[in-house]
C-alpha cells in the first residue's frame, strides 16, 4: 500500500493545503465535494503537487515538512514555473 503527501492550492485565499492519504483520488473527491471542514470554504481547489510513500510513518514526516517554513519555499521553489504561469 502507497500513502501519497498532497498539496492542494486554494484559489479563495491563495494558500496551500498539505495532507496525506492511501486513496487520493477518493481524497481529492472529498476536498472537491466539501466534505472535508478544514478546505470547504476555501474553495476552488487545485491539486499542484503530490508525492508516493511506501509507509504511513514517511509520508506524516514528509507531510509535517511540508507544512514547515522550510517546506513551503521548498513547494514554493519546486513549483516556481507553476506560480509564474499557472495555466501553463
Amino acid at each position: 500500500m502507497y500513502y501519497y503527501v498532497y498539496v492542494l492550492w486554494s484559489g479563495s485565499d491563495n494558500q496551500f493545503y498539505t495532507g496525506y492519504t492511501n486513496n487520493l483520488n477518493k481524497r481529492l473527491l472529498d476536498h472537491q465535494n466539501g466534505k472535508v471542514r478544514s478546505t470547504k470554504s476555501r474553495m476552488p481547489l487545485t491539486l499542484i503537487y503530490w508525492e508516493g510513500c511506501l509507509n504511513q510513518q514517511d509520508a506524516t514526516k514528509r507531510e509535517n515538512y511540508l507544512k514547515s517554513g522550510s517546506g513551503k519555499i521548498y513547494l514554493r521553489n519546486r513549483l516556481k514555473s507553476y506560480f509564474n504561469n499557472p495555466t501553463g
